[in-house]
């Protein structure tokens, strides 16, 4: 199954100098958690900032709203392409304890976005993703850091 066939297509992208006020809306607008976050300039992916980072690296540590995403999003996240396995995803997620690795197309701007959940869903009846594999990915995202 290739990557394609499971992500969320066209995700809702900041850049570094947007505030966490925006991108908490583009989460809220969009029902997502994880924004990828895109150079203004080239538009290539430089990092994510999802609801945890907001919580962990500004909320918990006193920053407000106003605070750039620049500040807390993590950097240089592990990413594939649309036209990877699927296997590919869910190597990245067990190995860098992620829950959502951002797809990025061959200039390396965002196109898309797999979470955990849509392994499941692929996992659910239709037998793209075997019960097995998906069990080990959340067993290693979810693992003790």
């Amino acid at each position: 199954m290739k990557v394609s066939e499971l992500m969320t297509g066209s995700p809702a992208c900041a850049t570094p100098d947007q505030t966490l006020r925006d991108v908490a809306s583009m989460m809220k607008q969009h029902d997502c958690g994880c924004v990828p976050v895109q150079d203004g300039v080239s538009g290539k992916l430089i990092g994510v900032v999802t609801d945890r980072d907001i919580v962990m690296r500004a909320v918990a540590t006193g920053r407000g709203s106003e605070t750039s995403v620049r500040d807390v999003m993590s950097k240089d996240p592990a990413c594939c392409g649309a036209d990877d396995d699927v296997e590919k995803v869910q190597k990245i997620m067990a190995e860098k304890q992620v829950r959502r690795v951002p797809v990025i197309d061959a200039n390396g701007k965002a196109v898309g976005i797999v979470a955990q959940a849509d392994l499941a869903r692929a996992a659910n009846g239709h037998g793209k993703v075997s019960d097995r594999d998906l069990a080990k990915v959340v067993e290693s995202v979810s693992a003790a850091r």
